[in-house]
């Protein structure tokens, strides 16, 4: 499962990074990381962006970056 999938509400575990180069820096510089705890706070009506909490703050996801993350 990929964060984009994950509802509202739900507290999920990273797995694994997808993606390769800049992107998968970039998201690993937000804090998300293997191991890292996130909370679903908010989904745009369309899916997108995806607001989460990560690490204590607060964080807002695109759609296309938050498939990259795999999910537990």
């Amino acid at each position: 499962m990929t964060l984009r999938e994950v509802k509202k509400g739900q507290t999920v575990v990273v797995q694994k990074l997808n993606g390769e180069g800049a992107v998968k820096r970039r998201i690993m510089d937000m804090g998300i990381t293997k191991g890292t705890e996130i909370y679903v706070r908010k989904v745009a009506p369309l899916g997108d962006p995806v607001e989460v909490t990560v690490r204590g703050y607060e964080l807002s996801v695109r759609k296309a970056d938050a498939e990259m993350v795999e999910v537990e």
